[in-house]
């Protein structure tokens, strides 16, 4: 079901709605926390690689099966082979899931937000803060609301009136805090009290310099993981998003151009983000201040501005507007997927929709954030790790889901429907698909070898051998 008026202006709208989903929380929280856990320099590489090769040929999928088919996830497989109806139900249970914690992740950006705006942000840093909020009964639970309300606002005004003006808004202003606090970051020095002298370009080095040292066949296959998980959410790809908005394309549009220039724009931005982040917290506490996992945003980078001084809050206000940013481009484009979905599913109207898919956001949402007090457990996943509610989420739809429909997905389109149906969608105004040769290899033979692969180690199989 398309309701009227539901197709982007242009070539630029699309690429920019697109992107802005992109440039999300995947890219400037995941991202440079993945790439610090993984050794730096080794995991950029890795990521690097990955998107020239994977990146572009799942992004192509994506995109080109919504405009070919003009529907959404859930219903393009079926459009494109009725035993393959399954895998557009896989497809929408990424999404499903990802929403019960979107939310909850800007509410915790809007919490340091507004911490930063009323204080000087020394309680930000202090230890136990970021711990002491999340584990609180009210306070998570009220910014999560705030941040869901402007994001079903956003969603509620439609593609073009809400997405797209959103996008050509917000993504400019986005990119340059990017980069301005990205330089600003190269420019630090802190002096330890042993006297030891770190900077921003020693912190640029171990972030872009690889490390082969002690690497093991498990250690690599976990950092593979890690970078292609990294890449399903930097380009929405493998959860319907990307279909969805391939679906409003319109038939004019270069798509190889588009495909191209989302890849380009997304890589640059997770570059950034990593050279925005990892220096800083390299030059204020070290090596050790990698370690910090998931919670590097919210743990290590307010010590960072404390121990800037008179520049540490106004570029923190700064910081976390933009992570505010970030996190409302990804959860629009969630959300909106949703929506799209159950539109065409119940053949209602976008604000019926769009009511029914907030009250259930709202609804896991909460439960997600009463997962760190009162519905507290600690679970040990397949892949090793120890996780609470939203990690079990977050594993479920990003490490086990996204590289098993990936699969599929090259499985269906490699040797069911042929790689040439897509070829032929990209090169349809007839335009040049300058990389279709690598694009019919990757899809038959590469993508379904390697995500199966990374499948077992996703599900702790790989265990069993190395």
């Amino acid at each position: 079901m398309k309701e009227k008026g539901s197709s982007f202006s242009g070539s630029i709208g699309f690429v920019l709605a697109a992107a802005g989903s992109a440039v999300g929380v995947g890219n400037i929280w995941r991202f440079p926390y993945l790439c610090a856990k993984d050794g730096g320099g080794l995991f950029l590489l890795v990521y690097l690689i990955l998107v020239l090769t994977f990146g572009f040929v799942l992004l192509t999928t994506d995109v080109a099966i919504g405009r070919k088919t003009k529907k959404n996830a859930l219903r393009a497989f079926e459009a494109l082979n009725p035993k393959w109806k399954f895998l557009g139900k896989l497809t929408f249970l990424v999404p499903t899931l990802i929403m019960t914690y979107y939310s909850v992740i800007g509410g915790w950006i809007t919490k340091y937000f507004v911490t930063y705006i009323i204080s000087d942000g020394k309680d930000a840093a202090a230890d136990g803060y970021f711990t002491s909020f999340i584990t609180s009964d009210i306070a998570p639970i009220v910014f999560m609301l705030v941040f869901l309300a402007l994001t079903a606002w956003i969603v509620y005004r439609g593609v073009e009136k809400g997405i797209e003006q959103f996008s050509k808004i917000i993504m400019p202003g986005l990119i340059l805090l990017i980069l301005i606090i990205a330089i600003f970051s190269l420019t630090l020095t802190y002096t330890d009290t042993d006297g030891s002298v770190r900077t921003g370009l020693q912190g640029l080095a171990f972030y872009i310099t690889p490390d082969f040292s002690g690497l093991t066949v498990k250690r690599f296959l976990e950092i593979l993981l890690d970078a292609m998980s990294q890449l399903f959410f930097s380009l929405s790809v493998s959860m319907g998003i990307m279909i969805t908005y391939g679906s409003y394309v319109k038939n004019d549009v270069n798509l190889n151009k588009a495909t191209n220039q989302i890849e380009i724009f997304d890589t640059g931005v997770a570059f950034l983000a990593g050279m925005m982040i990892i220096p800083a917290v390299f030059v204020f506490l070290g090596t050790d201040g990698m370690a910090s996992g998931p919670s590097l945003i919210f743990i290590s980078l307010p010590k960072v501005f404390d121990a800037m001084g008179v520049l540490g809050r106004p570029v923190a206000v700064a910081f976390f507007l933009m992570m505010g940013f970030a996190a409302l481009t990804s959860c629009v484009s969630v959300m909106e997927t949703l929506v799209a979905n159950c539109m065409e599913l119940y053949h209602k109207p976008r604000k019926k929709m769009c009511g029914a898919v907030g009250i259930y956001s709202l609804v896991t949402a909460v439960l997600i954030c009463l997962g760190y007090n009162k519905l507290y457990f600690e679970l040990k996943l397949p892949n090793g790790s120890v996780g609470q509610l939203l990690d079990v989420m977050d594993y479920i739809s990003n490490s086990f889901l996204m590289p098993f429909i990936s699969l599929l997905t090259s499985i269906l389109i490699g040797w069911v429907i042929g790689p040439d149906w897509i070829v032929g969608e990209v090169e349809r105004n007839g335009e040049h698909f300058k990389r279709a040769g690598l694009y019919r290899f990757m899809i038959r033979y590469v993508v379904p070898v390697v995500m199966l692969i990374l499948f077992l180690v996703s599900t702790g199989f790989t265990d069993l051998i190395f």
